[in-house]
């Protein structure tokens, strides 16, 4: 079993390598699709939001409390707040609902 480690660690060093050298050696021109560049233009916005999305709900003791900071950080944020006022808003709606519920 200890042996095996390192075999892993072998090919997940392999995948990881080839994942990254892949597209630079394949793709050796400018993409000219349009769909295909817009994909790629919006595949780290929405691997952020994947990633984000849970951890907003399971941060706190409450999946209320982590909603509701959710929503008030959309709100805040789709009215035109700075990241602070944002953060400080979140994180304000938060403590206060986790003090009272």
């Amino acid at each position: 079993m200890k042996g095996d480690i390192y075999l892993y660690i072998l090919v997940m060093a392999g995948v990881t390598y080839l994942i990254r050298v892949l597209p630079l050696t394949l793709i050796r021109r400018p993409i000219k699709n349009r769909f295909f560049r817009s994909f790629l233009y919006y595949v780290p916005y929405v691997t952020l939001s994947v990633m984000t999305f849970p951890a907003i709900l399971s941060a706190t003791s409450s999946i209320y409390s982590g909603a509701a900071g959710l929503v008030v950080a959309l709100a805040l944020a789709f009215c035109g707040a700075s990241l602070f006022k944002v953060a400080v808003g979140a994180c304000g709606i938060v403590f206060l609902l986790e003090l009272f519920l």
